[in-house]
């Protein structure tokens, strides 16, 4: 048996430079009473819950268990995690509430990203024979990419500046993204790299509600129907790859459907603006389309909790009506390794 899901309502905390006077539970219980009370559902009501976040990022093993504290204790709970993206927590539910096993389910991530150096802690997603003993950080993967785009003359400094600048006005209406500085984008990274083109370090949390058919319905004026959703990842090693594309978005998209009719909005999880040149690429998005209005992963960036983000911000403009078919995108791992694309759409109007 296959049903309609939809996203029903969508949560998330302000994205902070640091967090350090509150633990992850703290930080992700108001959240997840917002999303609740946006149903008037009660944590007894939901019939599945998962969770995404990383123990690297905490410092500890299971730490994600801490975390269920946040939904309660009792009445016992139906509940699953993965060590990942929150976005990928919320494919697993879906594929629980199509098969039948439940009619609701609450999917949250969260991300402290504060407390350790995170551009070191996630040199440890890499190659451990090969890459990770050469310690190469986030932000110079990113630059390799980018100047392997810019050498292919698939973009230039003056338009990764232009993704970094639309981004950050977009940011000033999404009052849960970070501030940035005031200077378009200062001084290099690491080469051709700005800081306007690299995401801020935060923490935050984000949750969602799915619920299917009828219940959806009920529980929703203008459900965001998920209509196609799939996950591909590309080959573990960087050197085998073409850093200019990304089959595997592109796969996913099509397996989505993404491709049988234009999508008038899109989420994009681009961290690093380079990223937003290959991805509108992959997804064949054309101007027509609107790309992040919330400012994306350059104006907030709490990993494991930013591609969650991305599928959110898309739903709640289907619940606003002021999108019909959007298309939401979810990464991990470094230059796009792994890439999720889920298609949203309202009922007609």
């Amino acid at each position: 048996m296959t049903r309609d899901i939809a996203v029903v309502a969508f949560a998330q905390s302000d994205i902070r430079r640091t967090t350090e006077e509150s633990s992850e539970v703290e930080m992700l219980m108001p959240v997840l009473h917002d999303v609740l009370h946006r149903t008037g559902l009660k944590t007894a009501d939901i019939g599945f819950t998962c969770s995404g976040s990383s123990d690297y990022l905490a410092g500890r093993a299971f730490s994600f268990t801490l975390a269920l504290d946040g939904v309660g204790a009792w009445p016992p709970i139906s509940e699953s995690h993965v060590e990942m993206d929150g976005a990928w927590a919320l494919y697993e539910a879906w594929v629980k509430l199509r098969t039948g096993d439940a009619d609701t389910a609450l999917v949250y991530a969260y991300g402290k990203s504060s407390p350790g150096h995170l551009r070191d802690v996630l040199t440890r997603q890499l190659d451990p024979y090969y890459v990770a003993p050469l310690w190469p950080d986030s932000v110079a993967l990113a630059a390799l990419q980018a100047q392997a785009l810019i050498d292919a003359g698939d973009t230039d400094e003056r338009e990764l500046a232009e993704i970094a600048a639309r981004s950050r006005r977009a940011a000033t209406l999404n009052p849960h993204a970070q501030q940035r500085g005031s200077h378009p984008q200062g001084d290099y990274v690491v080469t051709p790299l700005r800081h306007g083109d690299c995401p801020p370090i935060g923490d935050g949390a984000a949750a969602v509600i799915l619920a299917a058919g009828d219940r959806a319905r009920e529980l929703c004026d203008r459900p965001a129907w998920i209509r196609g959703i799939d996950h591909r990842i590309e080959a573990h090693s960087l050197g085998v790859r073409d850093l200019t594309d990304s089959p595997s978005t592109r796969l996913a998209a099509e397996k989505a459907g993404a491709f049988e009719r234009p999508v008038d909005t899109a989420e994009l999880h681009a961290p690093f603006t380079s990223q937003e040149v290959v991805l509108r690429k992959a997804l064949k998005l054309d101007d027509s389309v609107r790309v992040n209005l919330s400012g994306g992963a350059l104006a907030a960036n709490p990993v494991m909790a930013a591609g969650l983000i991305r599928i959110g911000e898309a739903a709640t403009r289907v619940h606003r009506g002021e999108a019909d078919r959007a298309l939401a995108h979810a990464t991990s791992g470094p230059c796009l390794q792994q890439n999720l694309v889920a298609v949203l759409e309202g009922d007609p109007r």
